[in-house]
C-alpha cells in the first residue's frame, strides 16, 4: 500500500507539470521544473531515412494506411476532440502544457523517477546473507529491481534507443501517408500546442509513448499500473490539445510497441540477468587478485555484502563488441597495491579528506548520486534534458540525441564494471582506516571510477551534440570525477583513467552520429 500511495502522489504532482523526486535525492531540485513546449527549429521530416539501431529498415513493421479525412469515422474522431475542448478545465490545460514539452523528455523523466524510487539495496537476512530482487516475483521483498547505477544506465539506454527507432519508423510512415493534422482538416479545432507542419499519422508522441511503456514495464514490472496510467494521461493530452485524432494515436502506439518488442528481446538475451554472479564467481575474483600478488577489494559492510553486479562487464554493449572492449578500451592495470605510487595516492586521499574545504564538500555531495537518487547516469540525463529543451529539437532529434547519450553511458558502465572486477582493487578506506567519507562507500571495487567513466562518456557525446558547450561538459565531467576523491572513495588513478575510458566510449557514439543521417 505504501508503494501504491507514493506512485499515486507522483502522478498527482506531475499532472500539474511538476517532476517529483525523493526528498533524499541531493542538491538538484527538480520540483516545479518548467520546460517550453516543443517547437522545433527543424522539423526533421526526413527522420524516417535515418539509420535505426535495431530495426533492419524503417518499415520493418507495417503501419496500415489511415482512413480518409473525409470519412464518417474520421469526423467522429474530430468530434471527440471538440467534445474535450468544449469542456476543458484548468488542470487539463496544465496536462497539455506538461506533455507539450515533448514525449522523449517526459518519458525520460518518468524513467528517472522510477530509478530513484527503486535505488535502494536490500537489507540483510537474519542469517547474515543478502536477498536478491527477482524479476520473476517483482513485488516480493526485496522488490525488483534494485536500480543501482549499472542497472539504471542499461534502463536509460534501452528506453532511449527504443524511442529513437520508434521515431524513425513513425516518421517514415508520416511521409508515406501524409495525413493532415486535425486542426488543418477542421479549422474549428483549437490548437493548444505550437502548430506542427508534420503529417499527424502516426503520432510521433504515440510512437514514443508505445515504445516507452514496453521498456518501462520490462525494467520495472511491479509498476505497470502506474506506467499505464501515465500513458493514458499522455494520449488524453494529445487529444485535448487538438494535435492528434484517436487513430493517429492508436497507430503510433501500436508501431511503438512493435519496435520496443525487438529491444525487449535483445534485453532478455544481453546477459544482464547473470550480472549478479554467484558465490563461486565472487570467490574467484578475490582469489585471482591475490594470485597476482595484489590486495583484493573486500566489502566494508557488516556482514560483507556481495559486490554489486560483478558480471555486468559481460553485458552486451550497443556500440562495440566484447573483443573491442577488452583489446581497445579496457584500461591497463592500476598501480600495484605494493607500489610507492599506490601509497602516495592513498596518502593523497587521506590528506584531502582530512583537510576538506566547504567547496570540496559541496562538490562531493552535489555529484554523490547515491541511494534514492536517479544515479550518475540519471544525473547526466537531467543535464542533457535541461540543455536540449533550450535547443528547439524535433521529437525525432530528441530521441536520436538521447539514444547516443544513453548507449554511450550504458556501454561506459560495462567497460567500468569489467575493469573493476578484472582488477578487483581495494578502496582507499580499506587500506587506510583513517580515511572517512560522508557520502557513503560503494560496495564494489575501486578501479576505475564509475562516476568518471559515465561522465567522460556523457561529456564526449553532449559536446558533439552541442559543440558550443563542449568545454562546459568536459569541466563538469572533471568535477564529477574529482568529487570522488573529495568523497574519499577513489584514488587519482581511478578518476583520471576512468575519464579517459569514458571518452573512448563516447567517441564510439559520436562516430555513429556522424553516419546515422541526422547531421
Amino acid at each position: 500500500m505504501k508503494k501504491i500511495f507514493l506512485l499515486t502522489m507522483i502522478f498527482a504532482v506531475v499532472v500539474t507539470g511538476a517532476a517529483l523526486f525523493n526528498s533524499c535525492s541531493k542538491s538538484i531540485d527538480e520540483q516545479n521544473m518548467h520546460y517550453p513546449m516543443i517547437n522545433p527549429t527543424r522539423v526533421d521530416a526526413n527522420a524516417g531515412t535515418w539509420k535505426p539501431i535495431l530495426l533492419t529498415t524503417a518499415n520493418e513493421f507495417a503501419c496500415p494506411a489511415p482512413i480518409a479525412t473525409t470519412s464518417p469515422d474520421y469526423v467522429i474522431q474530430l468530434n471527440e476532440i471538440k467534445s474535450f475542448q468544449n469542456n476543458i478545465t484548468t488542470d487539463e490545460r496544465k496536462l497539455v502544457e506538461y506533455w507539450g514539452a515533448g514525449a522523449v523528455l517526459r518519458w525520460n523523466e518518468i524513467m528517472r523517477e522510477l530509478v530513484a524510487l527503486h535505488n535502494l539495496p536490500p537489507y540483510q537476512n537474519p542469517d547474515g546473507t543478502y536477498p536478491f530482487p527477482s524479476a520473476n516475483n517483482p513485488l516480493a521483498y526485496p522488490t525488483f529491481p534494485f536500480a543501482n547505477p549499472p542497472y539504471a544506465a542499461r534502463a536509460y539506454a534501452y528506453l532511449s534507443a527504443a524511442q529513437y527507432d520508434a521515431c524513425v519508423a513513425g516518421y517514415f510512415y508520416k511521409q508515406q501517408y501524409n495525413r493532415a493534422a486535425p486542426f488543418t482538416v477542421d479549422a474549428t479545432i483549437q490548437t493548444l500546442l505550437p502548430k506542427s507542419t508534420l503529417p499527424s499519422y502516426p503520432s510521433e508522441d504515440a510512437v514514443v509513448m508505445g515504445a516507452s511503456v514496453e521498456i518501462l514495464k520490462l525494467m520495472f514490472p511491479g509498476d505497470q499500473d502506474y506506467i499505464n496510467q501515465r500513458a493514458e494521461e499522455h494520449k488524453r493530452a494529445r487529444l485535448i490539445a487538438g494535435a492528434n485524432v484517436r487513430s493517429d494515436l492508436d497507430a503510433g502506439e501500436l508501431l511503438g510497441k512493435q519496435v520496443a518488442a525487438k529491444f525487449v528481446t535483445r534485453a532478455r538475451g544481453d546477459r544482464a540477468g547473470a550480472a549478479a554472479g554467484n558465490a563461486t564467481l565472487w570467490a574467484k575474483l578475490k582469489s585471482d587478485c591475490i594470485a597476482r600478488g595484489e590486495t583484493p577489494w573486500i566489502s566494508q559492510e557488516t556482514p560483507e555484502r556481495p559486490p554489486m553486479l560483478p558480471a555486468f562487464g559481460a553485458v552486451r554493449a550497443f556500440l562495440f563488441d566484447s573483443l573491442t572492449m577488452v583489446n581497445t578500451i579496457r584500461p591497463a592495470a592500476p598501480p600495484s597495491t605494493g607500489s610507492q605510487k599506490f601509497k602516495d595516492e592513498t596518502e593523497e586521499i587521506y590528506q584531502i579528506t582530512k583537510n576538506l574545504t566547504r567547496e570540496q564538500l559541496r562538490i562531493a555531495n552535489f555529484w554523490a548520486d547515491g541511494l534514492r537518487t536517479y544515479t550518475p547516469p540519471g544525473h547526466w540525463n537531467y543535464i542533457a534534458a535541461n540543455d536540449f529543451a533550450q535547443q528547439n529539437f524535433s521529437e525525432a532529434r530528441w530521441a536520436r540525441n538521447m539514444a547516443l547519450l544513453n548507449m554511450a553511458v550504458m556501454d561506459a558502465g560495462i567497460v567500468c564494471w569489467d575493469a573493476k572486477n578484472f582488477y578487483f582493487n581495494p578502496r582507499p578506506s580499506q587500506v587506510d582506516p583513517r580515511i572517512k567519507t560522508d557520502i557513503g562507500l560503494p560496495n564494489f571495487p575501486s578501479y576505475i571510477s564509475g562516476h568518471s567513466t559515465f561522465s567522460g562518456a556523457a561529456a564526449t557525446v553532449l559536446g558533439y551534440i552541442i559543440p558550443s558547450r563542449a568545454q562546459t561538459y568536459a569541466d563538469m565531467a572533471k568535477e564529477a570525477s574529482v568529487s570522488r576523491m573529495y568523497g574519499g572513495i577513489h584514488y587519482r588513478s581511478d578518476c583520471e583513467i576512468g575519464i579517459t575510458a569514458g571518452n573512448k566510449v563516447g567517441t564510439f557514439a559520436v562516430n555513429r552520429g556522424h553516419i546515422d543521417g541526422a547531421e
